[in-house]
């Protein structure tokens, strides 16, 4: 994904809950003498930062300059997250050292990497209003130096509701983007935000709705959003992948993971990266689909864990998905037409089952006539029903991947109707290209596009040269 390189080192402030994740690694070798339990013998263990604490370790895997403010205990374990966050650069002059214990999570680990057991030490008593106070008066010097605020709610004491308004109050006034990763009841806390990402049972807890359905979760997710007046709601949907909703529209990704070994972090690893995308200017779209790839990279992974930028541009190539962001699915054709509205939109269509020359010229000349080249992709059915039981050659995935694959190709959409007019309508296209072996006035979406002030644009093929013809070359 070329996006990938596009990613420049920003300040970016994490705010929340800090913890230590440790993990020991063993075996149960026989139960106790003393009472009918397992007796579990540690072989290893090892501890990694947790909660906002890896928010802001994902952060600096993805190359950019992370500050931090929370709070941590006096104890040895504090002591090591500080070490921690100078091992990886993490600012830390935000942090304030409390008389309380370090949130530790310790998960027992048996064979094949099982968990067992979680042991949990944590002090989750609320920050008193003077603490409070000072954390807000060491943010009003620096808030300025911020790209966009991340702050990750554990519930484990350092926000309360009225730090939680004072920091989303005090970045408003400097239009300083937030995201919140919520938790708990109280939506009212949240008022304001940019973005806000509950999970499944969060979204739950904060509207008290059903989310069973993508209808559900669409419906809380819009009232959730209305309540906290912020621009956009990301809900992460586990293994049915996320659902992203704005001002009277949906985008709904699937997951990518295949291999899902232990979800611990992939939220923190999500906001992460979307929010190192939303500091660099990337399209909300864009920062999902990258983010959505990013947890697909750390649920394969054994704990809390890093995702780097290098990991996922890795990812993208051998699982084939690197343009996959250029798909253009209908529940986001709205949020295109919105995000594009002041931009050149160009569309063309066929089955382009064996990419030739004439295609690639053609398709050339065609984006050069404005800013956007959509293509509608004839589905694998309609090519069928257009061209004979024997086609198409390739499949719609493979063809919309060699598609996508062109750098002058920024959308491809498929289509399952015998022709794109209904895709041309809900994308109300500027300029609407075809072959030039075509009668203007046969031309499918002519009418719509020229109802809006666009223009129909012929371009002639490339003689000799059509997928009929190399099928046909082939066979002798």
């Amino acid at each position: 994904m070329s996006l990938l390189n596009k990613i420049e080192s920003k300040s970016i402030l994490v705010i929340g809950d800090v913890m230590l994740d440790t993990y020991y690694n063993g075996e149960i070798c026989r139960i106790s003498p003393e009472a009918p339990v397992p007796v579990f013998r540690k072989k290893s263990e090892r501890s990694v930062l947790g909660g906002a604490a890896n928010v802001a370790s994902n952060l600096a895997a993805v190359r950019q300059k992370v500050f931090i403010l929370t709070v941590v205990g006096g104890d040895e374990n504090g002591k090591k997250i500080l070490q921690y966050f100078s091992d990886k650069n993490i600012n830390t002059e935000l942090v304030m050292q409390l008389n309380r214990d370090t949130t530790v999570k310790v998960r027992f680990l048996a064979s094949n990497n099982q968990q067992i057991m979680r042991l949990d030490i944590e002090d989750t008593e609320e920050i008193t209003a003077d603490v409070g106070k000072v954390l807000l008066s060491r943010l009003e010097k620096e808030i300025g130096k911020f790209q966009i605020i991340v702050i990750s709610d554990y519930l484990k004491g350092l926000l309360s509701y009225d730090l939680m308004q004072g920091i989303l109050e005090m970045a408003k006034d400097k239009g300083i983007p937030v995201i919140v990763d919520v938790k708990g009841e109280d939506a009212e806390k949240y008022r304001n935000a940019y973005l806000l990402k509950p999970n499944l049972k969060e979204l739950q807890d904060l509207t008290n709705m059903q989310v069973e359905t993508k209808e559900g979760i669409v419906k809380a997710s819009s009232y959730l959003r209305e309540r906290c007046g912020c621009k956009y709601v990301l809900t992460t949907c586990g293994a049915k992948g996320m659902i992203l909703t704005g001002d009277n529209y949906v985008y709904a990704i699937p997951a990518v993971g295949k291999d899902v070994f232990d979800v611990t972090g992939a939220g923190d690893t999500v906001i992460a990266y979307v929010a190192a995308c939303i500091a660099n200017g990337f399209r909300i779209e864009d920062s999902v689909d990258i983010a959505n790839f990013a947890a697909g990279i750390q649920v394969a992974k054994a704990g809390t864990s890093d995702v780097s930028i290098q990991e996922v541009r890795e990812y993208l190539v051998t699982q084939k998905g690197e343009t996959a962001h250029k798909i253009l699915k209908s529940d986001a054709i709205q949020a295109f037409r919105d995000i594009y509205k002041d931009k050149k939109i160009v569309f063309t269509n066929g089955c382009f089952d064996i990419l030739h020359i004439g295609h690639i010229r053609y398709l050339k000349q065609a984006a050069l006539l404005g800013d956007i080249l959509i293509v509608g992709l004839n589905s694998d059915a309609s090519v069928k029903r257009l061209k004979g039981a024997k086609r198409p050659v390739n499949n719609q995935e493979d063809r919309a991947e060699l598609l996508c694959a062109l750098s002058f190709v920024n959308y491809v959409a498929v289509f399952g109707e015998d022709t794109p007019y209904e895709l041309i309508n809900m994308l109300q296209p500027d300029v609407l290209v075809k072959g030039g072996d075509y009668d203007k006035d046969d031309v499918v979406g002519k009418d719509v596009v020229e109802a809006r002030g666009g223009s129909l644009v012929l371009i002639p093929y490339v003689e000799g040269k059509s997928t009929t013809g190399i099928i046909d070359k082939i066979r002798r």
